[in-house]
């Protein structure tokens, strides 16, 4: 149960806050063009890539949707000392934040880090609290004409943390959602028999408001729909049953529900069947906060789609580094080659 950790790695690193993914996409188009019949860009900056089905006389689409972008920052703010304000672009838990290293993408890339009071000087109100994303400032070591030489406002942030093995487990920023992308990537390697057309789209701004995913199924007009994303395992210490939606290790997760998204039951079971059928590890999954590009997929075609989706089991989702172990990996891989080849054989009148 091999996984290509070093393009993984690859594609983990790499910066794309919302709306400034060309440095992903631009990876993902010199990865996929390869391996399909035809790869476009649509006007927001959403990846199409078209594989042509093997028996479809009807013409019949699925659209699958891993989304390019990372949660990230943007400047809002150098102050008289150099110090940078910032907005969030995408969920963050403030508390991660401390003492991080982010890398501010101007002229040219500046390495800075997530500044704050320190615990020594606050009042004991102060250490009560919460911590804000607004209690924190990017601090990159320069006096502000220094910094105006490379920085402006407007320009993205990401945080700075490298892909390292941990027992079978890959860790990283980002494992939501360059997993997902690699996934499909890799399953587009391997996919050598789809049934329908298969529109792998790698899709933009997804963290701000499943932007991307809207405008490419409306233009694509899919008649199946499966959105690759992470979602939450939270089968760590003090966590009831109850509350855990997944776990690593224990396979690729087959989405019921997020908060967006009731996902079509005959999807949901083709992809329970496929997966027994072919002896892949899978856990249900049900989500009760947050959404995916699942939504956009299913609702934005001109007349909707069947949709669901696969999802990645994902420790410390939306921290400053995310974990997902290799098994679970591997068997989304497994699952969405196998729903791709025999989607056609499934009763979808039922």
């Amino acid at each position: 149960m091999e996984i290509n950790v070093p393009l993984l790695k690859q594609i983990c690193e790499i910066a794309g806050a919302p709306g400034f993914e060309k440095r992903v996409r631009d990876l993902v188009i010199e990865l996929v063009t390869p391996l399909v019949d035809e790869v476009k860009t649509d006007n927001m900056g959403s990846v199409i890539a078209i594989k042509r089905g093997m028996r479809n006389p009807d013409g019949k689409s699925v659209m699958v949707a891993a989304h390019l972008d990372e949660i990230g920052f943007m400047v809002t703010h150098i102050d008289d000392q150099g110090f940078l304000r910032f907005h969030t672009l995408g969920g963050f838990d403030p508390k991660t934040l401390t003492a991080q290293r982010v890398i501010v993408h101007g002229k040219k890339d500046l390495v800075g880090v997530m500044g704050s009071k320190p615990i020594h000087v606050m009042s004991v109100e102060e250490r009560a609290k919460l911590p804000k994303t607004t209690d924190f400032f990017i601090d990159l070591g320069m006096s502000k004409e220094e910094v105006e030489k490379y920085i402006s406002i407007g320009d993205p942030v990401t945080r700075d943390r490298e892909l390292i093995e941990m027992g079978d487990c890959v860790n990283c920023k980002s494992i939501d959602n360059r997993v997902a992308v690699f996934i499909l990537i890799e399953t587009l390697k391997q996919l050598e028999n789809p049934a329908y057309d298969v529109y792998a789209t790698f899709t933009v701004q997804e963290e701000v408001g499943i932007r991307g995913a809207n405008v490419a199924a409306h233009s694509i007009n899919p008649d199946f729909g499966i959105a690759l994303d992470t979602t939450i395992a939270f089968d760590v210490p003090g966590a009831a049953a109850h509350e855990k939606i997944t776990e690593l290790g224990k396979g690729t997760a087959i989405k019921i529900m997020d908060a967006m998204t009731i996902c079509d039951y005959r999807m949901v079971e083709f992809m329970k069947q496929t997966a027994a059928k072919e002896a892949i590890s899978w856990q249900p999954e049900i989500l009760t906060a947050g959404g995916t590009d699942t939504a956009g997929v299913q609702r934005m075609g001109k007349q909707g789609a069947i949709a669901g989706a696969i999802s990645i089991p994902t420790r410390h989702l939306h921290q400053v580094i995310e974990m997902a172990h290799k098994k679970d990996i591997f068997d989304t891989i497994a699952l969405l080659k196998a729903c791709l080849e025999q989607i056609d054989g499934y009763d979808w009148k039922h």
